[in-house]
């Protein structure tokens, strides 16, 4: 086919749990279906994003039975019939896969597919859009896959890196380069000295390829995986997909698609097939309250407060509980969250430690807060 006739389809991953956010956060309205930063949810903007680009009819978005409603209220409605639901999570190596064989099957071809994490904040709308059309561009050639890679703002240890080589290519105006590697989680020595580099990238987890191209490498790398996609994608609109869908995910392995195929298509001797823009879009992935308020305070030192309040001798505080008037005095850096059921109080740089309020609720089987 063409690359010229290929259509673009949109694939949103929408089945994270959003454990830092507890209490707001749930097992049924984790932080992507939250209005955590803005009066819309974290889906609702990513979907808003992308609407310029890619029709409502052609956005997918991946996510679990316990989610599935509250997803379908909050994408467009000719978006409803493209939530594809998981019968459990299994990483981005088999939710993009799931979201490429229907786009395929909508299609009746090949396709553009652009992936896409649903909880990420982006400050500049415009530039990302604009972005994204010189990565679909580069990906309309077979073969290439491309990554948005992030200008590192300090040496996180917390992010993926992608280190870039050689000269650019231009696609639209932006600079375009290959790929060298991918490195998860670096500790501290290793993220100081790429920072430095100035070659290296924070991996935002955005993906562009066609969808020919995504299919060919999940079959080089992930053979079972291809292999169950495929024969899935024969029962699509018949009444024996689900069963044969949950009956698929017993049997793949769980393993994100940087492992499963970007980190192995680096290795692959030959012609480069992965390539990094780098998007300085005001991009952050919203990982803690903590962060939320750093994206909200207008100043340092500034009490960010969502409803009615008065602060006195305070600074430095998140105070989420916009149903009630809430007056704090004397007190620095903290996170207050009050839900009907919960109330969260902890230091703004203990915040990262929520997660594991969640494990000992989950331990304790106290099924009510998750």
């Amino acid at each position: 086919m063409p690359s010229q006739n290929l259509v673009t389809h949109a694939v949103i991953l929408a089945g994270g749990r959003g454990t830092r956010f507890w209490p707001r956060s749930r097992t049924r309205t984790p932080k992507q279906l939250l209005n955590i930063v803005a009066k819309e949810t974290m889906l609702e903007q990513t979907v808003a994003r992308l609407r310029p680009l890619i029709p409502a009819e052609r956005i997918w978005t991946v996510t679990n039975g316990e989610q599935a409603a509250a997803v379908r209220k909050q994408v467009p409605a000719v978006a409803r019939k493209h939530v594809l639901i998981e019968p459990k999570g299994l990483n981005t190596a088999v939710a993009i896969g799931l979201g490429a064989i229907h786009a395929r099957h909508a299609s009746r071809a090949d396709a553009l597919l652009a992936v896409l994490p649903a909880d990420h904040y982006i400050a500049q709308p415009q530039k990302y859009r604009e972005i994204v059309a010189a990565a679909l561009e580069v990906a309309r050639e077979p073969g290439r896959m491309v990554v948005l890679g992030i200008p590192p703002a300090r040496p996180e240890t917390g992010f993926g890196y992608i280190e870039r080589m050689g000269e650019p290519i231009s696609a639209k105006g932006f600079p375009v380069f290959a790929v060298k590697r991918f490195t998860e989680k670096p500790a501290l020595p290793f993220a100081v000295e790429y920072v430095a580099s100035g070659k290296y990238h924070w991996n935002a987890g955005m993906f562009f390829w066609r969808v020919s191209t995504f299919l060919e490498n999940l079959k080089s790398f992930l053979p079972k995986t291809h292999a169950a996609l495929e024969e899935l994608a024969g029962f699509i609109g018949t009444r024996s997909y689900e069963p044969r869908l949950r009956a698929m995910y017993q049997k793949l392995e769980n393993i994100s698609v940087d492992y499963a195929v970007l980190e192995p298509a680096t290795r692959t001797e030959g012609a480069h097939r992965v390539f990094v823009i780098p998007a300085e879009i005001g991009w952050s992935d919203i990982g803690s309250w903590a962060a939320v308020y750093e994206l909200l305070a207008r100043k340092s030192g500034e009490n960010v407060l969502a409803g009615e309040g008065h602060t006195l001798d305070a600074e430095g505080n998140f105070l989420w509980a916009p149903s009630k008037f809430v007056a704090a005095i004397g007190v620095r850096d903290l996170v207050v969250v009050e839900t009907p059921d919960a109330l969260l109080i902890c230091p703004r740089d203990r915040a990262q430690d929520v997660a594991k309020v969640v494990k000992h609720l989950e331990e304790q089987k106290r099924k009510e807060l998750l």
